[in-house]
């Protein structure tokens, strides 16, 4: 990637790692390390700069490490002081531009982990007064990344970005949520026949529908709440393999601490960071409550297509707002554009699901080298996933209207309804009326007139569509 999404004076800086020299653009606060990043790793398209939640996670996760270690007289106040200010910088939003290395690299993420340590102690030395490069007096490795490794800072960050993720996903989701309950409430006055593997089946309003979808969305929040959770336990501390080599005995926890307040959230350290090292459980939980949203939103979508079907020839119960020509050949025709996109999302979430799984399953003795493709697949799939939500409800749900009378006459004439009748004529009876019905084509109502076996005022209680969907007490029927 060279085209940078800051200004380049065509000035550079030398710098030095393991690997030998490069020449660093003079205007950017990454170095070598970040460069060789952008060099090796031109794979998706989706940059760390894309996602300011991460950076300011990182923001977060070295201003705790920083703040840990000066409380362990390990740094001075000087130091202390500048880093910390650079970090705020980025959890305040700034420096964005100087993340632009690909989501999916190799090195178990160590370029994104260099890429928060550079930026952050370029800037340090820029507020203590020095040069950019200068780093005898504030160095990416020895001060910014005291007490870490990428296997504990990394993934710390990685999560925490995750958590911020998915606040924003909630409150997509729970605007899509009222919009079903108000098209419940709005409907719920509509009956129509409920069908069961494509048959009619009983009746039901149409707000009952709408509200079932109201529901399974509010039981996937909160699955998707209590897997988020899980990315706030951190194995900070554990360094290389979660031995905690090269951190003091205290330094976990301290950081820790530093981390719950600066976040404001509930962080919690780890119970064997060894383990939690190599751990990839809760961004499989994640990616399966993620999953587990995209097929019921899908199921959906599925549903209004079926119920807006026609609008001659089809259920025509619903009409989504129609939003764009449906046809290059058939004139007049409008399709259900928006629940076919978001059916896609659907699929592509399914799949990033794989692709999660198979990387946590990849993980090998003390460490997963896969995090970043996992990472990748997580943010893809919930940064869609909220955009459909809000597609879903703005272009489609808020618009949708029903033809009630259309609704009413196919609970009339359908065959279905006279499962209501099988408590007071018995399921022989029931059968023997459904099956001329269909031979005949004659009504169901009409039937069990002709055939005595309920008086009128008998048959237009029980038919009353109050009373036919939701449980009612069987009582005796007046002659």
């Amino acid at each position: 990637m060279s085209n940078y999404k800051f200004p380049v004076s065509g000035k550079t800086r030398t710098e030095h790692d393991l690997l030998g020299y490069k020449e660093v653009p003079q205007e950017a606060l990454f170095g070598i390390q970040t460069l060789r990043c952008i060099e090796n790793f031109d794979i998706s398209n989706y940059h760390l700069c894309d996602y300011p939640e991460f950076i300011k996670a990182f923001g977060i996760v070295k201003m705790a490490a920083i703040l840990a270690n000066h409380k362990l007289g390990l740094v001075s106040d000087e130091i202390k002081d500048a880093i910390v200010a650079a970090c705020q910088e980025l959890i305040d939003g700034k420096h964005i531009e100087f993340f632009p290395i690909d989501m999916i690299q190799g090195g178990a993420g160590t370029s994104a982990n260099m890429n928060a340590n550079e930026v952050i102690a370029n800037r340090a030395l820029e507020i203590m007064g020095k040069e950019r490069g200068e780093y005898e007096f504030c160095h990416p490795n020895d001060h910014v990344n005291m007490a870490q490794s990428t296997n504990d800072a990394y993934p710390c960050a990685m999560h925490l970005g995750l958590y911020y993720i998915n606040e924003k996903v909630q409150e997509t989701l729970k605007e899509l949520i009222k919009a079903f309950d108000d098209k419940k409430k709005a409907f719920a006055k509509i009956i129509k026949m409920g069908r069961t593997q494509l048959q009619d089946a009983v009746p039901m309003t149409l707000g009952q529908s709408f509200g079932a979808f109201a529901d399974a969305m509010r039981h996937e929040a909160t699955r998707l709440q209590k897997a988020a959770d899980e990315f706030l336990y951190t194995n900070m501390g554990a360094t290389a393999i979660g031995t905690g080599i090269t951190a003091e005995p205290e330094y976990s926890r301290i950081c820790t601490d530093y981390m719950r307040e600066i976040a404001g959230l509930d962080i919690k350290l780890s119970r064997n960071l060894i383990e939690a090292t190599h751990d990839t459980s809760c961004m499989v939980a994640y990616s399966s409550a993620l999953k587990s949203t995209a097929i019921r939103l899908s199921k959906i979508c599925n549903d209004l297509r079926l119920m807006s079907s026609g609008p001659r020839t089809g259920l025509s119960e619903i009409n989504l707002p129609p939003k764009q020509p449906g046809s290059s050949i058939m004139p007049g025709k409008v399709n259900p554009v928006i629940p076919e996109v978001v059916n896609q999302v659907c699929f592509k979430v399914i799949g990033n699901d794989m692709t999660v799984t198979m990387a946590s399953e990849a993980a090998q003795l003390e460490l997963n080298v896969m995090e970043p493709v996992m990472i990748q697949s997580l943010v893809e799939s919930a940064i869609w996933m909220s955009r459909a939500f809000t597609t879903l409800r703005v272009e489609c749900i808020e618009g949708i209207t029903a033809n009630k009378k259309h609704c009413e006459e196919m609970v009339k004439n359908s065959i279905g309804i006279v499962t209501a009748l099988k408590p007071y004529i018995g399921y022989a009876h029931c059968t023997d009326v459904a099956k001329t019905a269909l031979e005949t084509g004659a009504s169901v109502y009409d039937l069990v007139l002709e055939r005595k076996l309920l008086t009128k005022k008998q048959l237009d209680r029980i038919l009353d569509p109050k009373n036919m969907v939701k449980p009612a007490v069987v009582e005796e029927l007046e002659k």
